[in-house]
């Protein structure tokens, strides 16, 4: 295990504190930027989620044109999001109509209206005119009308955040396409902003936070898919409303670990337009909606969870939503979006190079010297030396070379 016994110098407290009071001024800078940076950030986010259809669509499908590849990617994940909206959108609106027939006829019972409540509302007026009128010329009209002109100037400025929104999207889909025309561009001209020396480092840091945001994405994907599918099986067989749309969105929702628990919101008003439409008890059908969702859940987190994540997501839940918790109070909706990389490139940073459990990982996985087997020079096994194997050859050669002598002194003597 290496240690690291490095002196903690003027220089490098000087170097430690500028880094710090460096990545305070990044982040109060995105904070104030955020309304101009927010829809480019969004653009990243997606350009990381379509990059891989892009990139099958033209290498896997040889589209060797990168921007038709672009337009048809994007055109299949409209085409998705679509469906997925038609699955949701379509029955909602006709629970919301059954609703306002049963609030409707609740109205007409309680008030003994036989007709219309609009030809009931013009004859109580016409009836009441005087007083009608009385309390149009009153004070009390008039402070009414002092306290809804601010929230008249709030939802128009709302359709003004509207019409801004619709032009921002417009913005992201710029963004979205020019990202994804240069994306290997551009993840290589991000390294080279850094110095030289520093390139090697920074290639091996990012290399790690894609390992984990590629892990994390795929994991957790494939957990919001299965809940998914579970959820719209378990609530059609109760036959609860909107089943395959609520468990579609359960599905999207649980991209972020435990969010899923906010669809029990909608789910309760589900259960009571059902409860309202066909008289059964609220609580019956409510309940057997929460059945289904602790069933689902309980799956999900002993069995799916463990055999789909296993050890390849590493970033624990808990954590998870800490980050969010944190970045989206420091940044905004910004925030969100780099929460998790962010969170990956730090824990990436701490474990490679403060607590170096890499470094160990890659000692243990290397057998030790001093553990193989040496032969024992006492053995016969052991080979002999070079010099013993020159000396030996050499008594060979000896003898052989003094009877050439011998033979040739007495060929000279004759």
């Amino acid at each position: 295990m290496m240690t690291d016994n490095k002196k903690i110098t003027f220089d490098r407290f000087a170097r430690g504190v500028t880094a710090v009071l460096g990545c305070g001024a990044l982040i109060w800078l995105i904070n104030y930027l955020s309304g101009v940076l927010l829809p480019f950030f969004v653009a990243i986010l997606l350009a990381y989620l379509v990059y891989p259809l892009v990139a099958f669509i033209q290498y896997k499908m040889k589209v060797k044109n990168r921007a038709l590849s672009i337009v048809i990617a994007l055109v299949l994940v409209v085409a998705i999001l679509t469906g997925v909206l038609y699955l949701i959108i379509p029955p909602m609106i006709e629970q919301f109509e059954k609703l306002g027939v049963l609030a409707t006829n609740y109205v007409k019972t309680k008030a003994n209206i036989t007709g219309s409540i609009p030809a009931a509302v013009s004859q109580w007026v016409a009836e009441n005119q005087e007083e009608v009128t009385k309390f149009f010329k009153s004070s009390e009209f008039t402070d009414i009308l002092k306290n809804m002109l601010p929230k008249v100037y709030n939802f128009v400025g709302q359709t003004t955040n509207v019409v801004i929104s619709i032009v921002a999207s417009l913005i992201t889909l710029m963004y979205l396409f020019f990202i994804l025309l240069d994306y290997e561009e551009l993840g290589r001209g991000f390294v080279k902003i850094f110095p030289k020396k520093n390139r090697p480092f920074v290639k091996e840091l990012l290399g790690d936070v894609q390992k984990e945001l590629n892990n994390y994405v795929r994991g957790q994907g494939t957990v919001a898919l299965i809940m998914g599918v579970l959820f719209c099986i378990g609530l059609s067989i109760i036959d609860f409303p909107v089943a395959i749309g609520l468990g579609i969105l359960i599905g999207i929702l649980d991209l972020v670990p435990y969010l899923h628990g906010v669809a029990l919101v909608p789910m309760a008003f589900l259960a009571l337009f059902k409860a309202a439409d066909t008289g059964q008890n609220f609580w019956v059908i409510m309940g057997s909606a929460v059945i289904v969702f602790c069933v689902v859940q309980v799956i999900i987190d002993m069995v799916v969870t463990p055999r789909v994540m296993g050890k390849a997501m590493r970033l624990n839940p808990a954590v998870l939503l800490l980050a969010l918790s944190v970045w989206g109070y420091l940044l905004g909706f910004i925030g969100l979006i780099i929460a998790l990389p962010l969170t990956t490139l730090i824990i990436a940073y701490y474990k490679k190079y403060v607590t170096r459990e890499n470094e160990e990982e890659k000692e243990a996985a290397v057998p030790d010297a001093s553990s193989d087997e040496v032969p024992d020079a006492s053995s016969d096994e052991v080979p002999a030396s070079s010099s013993d194997a020159v000396s030996a050859t050499s008594s060979e050669v000896v003898p052989e070379e003094k009877k050439n002598m011998q033979k040739l002194s007495e060929k000279s003597e004759r």
